[in-house]
């Protein structure tokens, strides 16, 4: 049976909605695309509720005209710092008489992880597991159809705020939108860029947005860790605007036309005239010094990476090296400096698996929103169904009740 999915990205410079079609044993094919400026979010969390939907509003609208569909579920993306993830073990005891495996019994286990101290103001997103253990036996991938007694997981809980989550939520809703799902955006932005190989050889995807950096390392084919660091390439143009004693707009229009991460690839005699900009001043700057700020920047991005590398033992556990992507993996010479500063094969990532309008989507900083609509497609119908099936037993439960009092008010 085909199916419709809409991937949802809220970042805090750019809302992006993907509508995409999927039809049995056949690729995905993107049928609209809606990018709108992000209002109301800073750092990747709400901070104007009414601002948010106005710009999900215009993406939405240019999504539907593109594809001819109004399609108003959508699998959201959660990012920001708030995104935390820790480490949780479930241990079950195998229910069957032949000690035979069930998936029963792998649900159970994860369950028993879920039993995680969380704090009262967050959530639980996801919980990941990264490899099951039987009678003491490590490093099973499927325990289902094995023997054993004892069943144990080894998991990675991903955490939100509850606040954050009910604000994007209410954002979302003000835009007459529905959230079939929330999906921590980095492990969206790795469904869309990288490779079964790639994650089984180990590798680390690095989410460089406005003003955030997500980080996500997976060894052996399972998530390590993820991490969301506060910055992004939004703070080289603020670095831009006061080196250069200028707007932010203009800032961000030289970063654009003229940045780059490798100052010694440029002429020290080029200059840059700020007034082609649109600035009214004829002011001059050389185009080295710009790419200057932007080196410095970006290495201290890569140093903040470095040490979450370091923090769990994995900087000899990468041959599958490091994927960029995000509005900053556009940077020119950005993936010259990644290999200097992370010792790592590097590349940027661009979406794949996918047809239709391809020339709207291959860009880094589309990751996030195809991987949403990719999981979607993939983990989404179970969702649905599930939801479906807990609004019909509700419904169920009430009509029962209605009928029970119906008759008893017929009796004596």
């Amino acid at each position: 049976m085909s199916s419709y999915c809409v991937g949802l990205d809220i970042g805090s410079n750019t809302v992006r909605m993907v509508i995409a079609h999927k039809a049995p044993d056949e690729l995905p094919q993107i049928l609209g695309v809606g990018n709108f400026p992000s209002a109301g979010m800073r750092k990747g969390v709400v901070v104007d509720i009414e601002d948010v939907a106005i710009s999900l509003r215009e993406a939405a609208r240019e999504a539907w005209a593109i594809s001819g569909h109004e399609i108003r579920s959508c699998f959201i993306g959660v990012n920001g710092p708030q995104l935390k993830c820790q480490e949780s073990r479930g241990v079950v005891a195998v229910s069957r008489a032949d000690r035979e495996i069930a998936e029963a019994d792998v649900d159970r286990s994860l369950k028993a992880a879920e039993a995680v101290s969380v704090s009262p103001n967050r959530e639980i997103l996801s919980v990941l597991a990264r490899g099951f253990t039987i009678d003491h036996e490590e490093g099973i991938k499927n325990p289902v159809g094995m023997n054993g007694v004892r069943l144990e997981v080894d998991t990675l809980v991903l955490t939100a705020s509850s606040p954050y989550l009910k604000n994007l939520t209410k954002a979302v809703e003000r835009a007459d939108l529905h959230v079939a799902d929330l999906i921590p955006g980095p492990l969206a932005a790795a469904e869309a860029v990288l490779q079964k190989r790639q994650k089984e050889l180990g590798v680390v995807l690095l989410d460089i947005g406005a003003e955030t950096t997500s980080i996500a390392i997976y060894e052996e084919g399972e998530v390590a860790t993820l991490v969301v660091l506060p910055i992004g390439s939004g703070h080289i143009t603020n670095d831009l605007a006061i080196g250069l004693r200028t707007d932010i707009d203009t800032a961000e229009k030289v970063k654009i036309r003229y940045g780059s991460c490798l100052p010694g690839d440029i002429r020290k005699t080029e200059i840059i005239n700020l007034a082609d900009l649109g600035l009214e001043e004829a002011v001059k700057v050389r185009r080295s010094e710009v790419s200057e700020i932007i080196e410095a920047r970006m290495k201290e991005i890569f140093d903040l990476v470095n040490a979450e590398i370091q923090k769990v033992n994995k900087k000899s556990f990468l041959p599958a090296g490091a994927v960029i992507v995000g509005g900053g993996a556009k940077i020119p010479g950005i993936v010259d400096l990644a290999k200097e500063q992370l010792a790592l094969p590097v590349q940027v990532g661009y979406p794949n698996n996918v047809k239709g309008l391809i020339d709207q989507v291959t860009d880094p900083a589309c990751a996030k929103a195809v991987g949403l609509l990719l999981w979607g497609l993939e983990h989404g119908a179970q969702h649905t169904q599930h939801a479906i099936f807990q609004k019909d037993k509700k419904m169920l439960g009430r009509a029962t009740g209605e009928v029970r009092k119906f008759f008893k008010n017929l009796l004596p």
